[in-house]
């Protein structure tokens, strides 16, 4: 099932957001100071590529660092990824054929309004980044 929902999203929207991101990366990239933007930028792309049966987690040890660059984000481009991804995913949830597909993009607005100190990992693997008691 998640591959045919990786297909059917791939074919409909996320070809075209995984490029929007990976030019944003790009972009980013050019200057030494943004690299880490452009990182988070071909993290997004890959997850946009591809987003069923796949999640979200935290990665330990990010810190300050991450805190001020999800600030930095947010004002400059995270709130106008979530709120795109938040409009299409409210029209694609109109349509019972689309409701996983609008699923699918809430689920990226999270990585979008904050992709530093994020992981992406298949579902399986959800223990990866869990803290070691």
């Amino acid at each position: 099932m998640r591959l045919l929902l990786n297909v059917i999203w791939l074919v409909f929207g996320g070809l075209l957001m995984a490029l929007g991101y990976a030019l944003a990366g790009v972009l980013c990239c050019v200057l030494v100071v943004t690299i880490p933007f452009g990182i988070a930028s071909f993290r997004m792309a890959a997850y946009t590529l591809w987003p069923f049966g796949r999640t979200i987690v935290d990665r330990p040890g990010a810190g300050a660092g991450s805190a001020v660059g999800n600030v930095v984000w947010i004002l400059v481009a995270g709130w106008w990824l979530a709120l795109g991804h938040v409009v299409t995913g409210i029209a694609q949830c109109l349509t019972v054929v689309g409701i996983p597909l609008g699923v699918g993009n809430l689920k990226l607005v999270p990585v979008s309004l904050t992709p530093l100190g994020k992981a992406i990992v298949d579902v399986d693997d959800r223990t990866a980044f869990a803290p070691r008691r």
